[in-house]
């Protein structure tokens, strides 16, 4: 007699299937990837500026187009004469060899004084200039103060400078101290006399209203403090970090 064979059937079992995060959570976690893509590629544009140079710049290229043109031509360190480095570090930021991005010293005698004017370093207009846009926004003003440490790392002082003479504004249409050189004294910037020099500086605060090569008064005065200047921080050592 043949046996009976059953089949027993084995019940499915139900995939368990882990419960979906909060809402919120979500979008705390798509909110901090963003976050980081973004400062992956701010620190990839920034690390690429310390070896590529600028083409133009937001400023620039909008000057630009109003103007019709703009003369620019860069020029690299070797070929700027030392003199004219130190006088822009003169009077623009002193400290600059010695800060971090910051000077908090000029920050609070600034403060004090109620005036902004004197507490931008050297390394924060660079920031200005090549990757962000002019204006006095707050929104400006955070991306600045955060992109400003960023740079310090990643660039050495020589070249945050180097990048600096290259893209400030001389005069309406004139950027970078080889364009600014010829403009005013039909030399190249290789070629500027420390007087020269100190002229170049002290327009920097307001380029569309003083003449370097027709300096007022005032701007003798200013010239001879920023010549006076850059002897100084030659002599203490406060120049060192951009001429080794």
């Amino acid at each position: 007699m043949a046996k009976r064979t059953t089949k027993t059937s084995k019940a499915k079992k139900t995939p368990v299937t882990a419960p979906k995060p909060p809402l919120r959570s979500r979008v705390r976690r798509a909110v901090w990837r963003c976050l980081a893509v973004v400062f992956l590629l701010v620190v990839t544009l920034i690390l690429l500026g310390r070896f590529v140079n600028p083409p133009t710049t937001v400023y620039m290229f909008s000057e630009s187009r109003r103007l019709g043109g703009v003369d620019y031509q860069w020029v690299p360190m070797e070929q700027i004469a030392p003199v004219m480095a130190r006088a822009v570090v003169a009077a623009e930021d002193a400290n600059f060899c010695q800060h971090w991005g910051f000077d908090l010293v000029a920050i609070k005698a600034a403060i004090a004084a109620g005036s902004n004017r004197g507490a931008s370093t050297i390394s924060q207009q660079t920031v200005k200039n090549v990757y962000l846009w002019h204006g006095r926004t707050w929104i400006r003003k955070a991306l600045e103060a955060g992109i400003t440490p960023i740079l310090e790392v990643l660039w050495p002082k020589r070249r945050i400078l180097e990048v600096y003479l290259n893209v400030a504004e001389f005069d309406e249409g004139v950027f970078g101290v080889e364009a600014a050189a010829r403009h005013y004294f039909g030399v190249g910037p290789d070629a500027l006399s420390a007087q020269q020099a100190a002229q170049l500086a002290a327009i920097l605060p307001a380029p569309k209203k003083r003449n370097a090569a027709k300096p007022t008064a005032y701007l003798k005065k200013r010239a001879a403090q920023i010549r006076a200047g850059a002897a100084t921080i030659q002599g203490d050592g406060r120049a060192t970090c951009f001429e080794s």
